[in-house]
């Protein structure tokens, strides 16, 4: 999905994180290296926590935006929740950690 829109405006941040049964332990390095053997090609951050006290204040304010409410109201429930910025900076929609990318791809034209 990054390669066939990146040229149209589309960035995709990542964010590994181990507050979840513990799936991210490596180092930041471990986890670059893991993710090329995917051929990763978007934006990989540093692991940081997203729900807790010491939840990064990036993921603070998507979750607090009215449509990046979750089930779980503000927790993240797993690895792999996304969301959608639009070109102004709001959260237009979250999905969660079993929706295939596919299903984020449908919504990128409204979009970009």
């Amino acid at each position: 999905m990054h390669a066939s829109y990146a040229e149209k405006g589309l960035r995709i941040l990542a964010f590994p994180c181990n507050q979840f049964g513990g799936q991210e332990p490596g180092t930041e390095a471990e986890i670059k290296e893991f993710a090329k053997g995917y051929n990763a090609e978007f934006d990989l951050f540093s692991k940081i926590d997203v729900n807790g006290d010491n939840a990064h204040p990036l993921w603070k304010w998507m979750k607090a935006q009215p449509k990046g409410k979750g089930t779980l109201g503000n927790n993240i429930k797993w690895n792999f929740t996304k969301f959608l910025i639009n070109k102004e900076g709001l959260v237009v929609k979250r999905y969660g950690p079993t929706d295939d990318p596919s299903v984020v791809e449908k919504d990128l034209p409204t979009y970009l």
